[in-house]
């Protein structure tokens, strides 16, 4: 799937939660990502964030930078 089209489905459920101010939004963005893409979208949106993120909106920057930090966590013991 291209960058472009994971950025344009990224800013739809940004736009989705949107309404739901930013304390709600963010978490709800990066949930819904952890839970209905598959990995392949994952990295390749991830990759796109370290390349910082051209085209994303900032709700959606912050929570899958979120999203990133806490799947790369290590499990706890």
């Amino acid at each position: 799937m291209s960058p472009d089209r994971l950025i344009y489905m990224a800013n739809q459920i940004g736009k989705f939660f949107a309404s739901q101010g930013p304390d709600k939004a963010v978490p709800g963005i990066a949930e819904h990502i952890r839970k209905f893409w598959d990995p392949r979208m994952k990295r390749a949106i991830f990759a796109h964030i370290d390349g910082g993120g051209a085209g994303l909106e900032p709700n959606v920057r912050e929570a899958l930078t979120a999203l990133k930090q806490a799947m790369t966590l290590p499990a706890a013991p």
